[in-house]
């Protein structure tokens, strides 16, 4: 059987609202779409996160599924989910994989593309 086939999209957002810069504490949104361009259904079991900050420190973050839900991805389906991270310096990058199994319980990692988290006006 050949590996599914997951098209990871990601969208980041700077919440304005919900920073403050006098307290180092910048919060942005993200939302991920995907897709299932496959032949074969495959359910995400586990995400791994890594957060870097502009100083160069990292956060890892391992759970299960996203969002508190585990999605079984048919052939052609897709699934979006939104969450957000807060990190110390107005500029940082995302990126990891996520752990996914097929029907026949055949587990495989899909790669995160790195995303940058900027707020406004900070890179070009």
């Amino acid at each position: 059987m050949n590996k599914p086939d997951i098209e990871v999209s990601t969208f980041p957002t700077f919440l304005e609202q919900h920073s403050d810069a006098a307290q180092n504490r910048f919060a942005f949104a993200y939302t991920i779409t995907l897709k299932n361009r496959g032949q074969e259904a495959a359910r995400l079991i586990e995400r791994h996160w890594i957060i870097t900050h502009a100083d160069g420190q990292t956060e890892v973050v391992r759970g299960p599924g996203v969002v508190g839900e585990q999605p079984l991805l048919e052939p052609g389906e897709s699934y979006t989910y939104s969450s957000g991270a807060v990190i110390p310096t107005p500029v940082g990058t995302m990126q990891g994989d996520y752990l996914f199994v097929r029907a026949n319980g055949e587990r495989f990692l899909v790669d995160i593309p790195c995303f940058t988290l900027s707020i406004p006006r900070v890179l070009h």
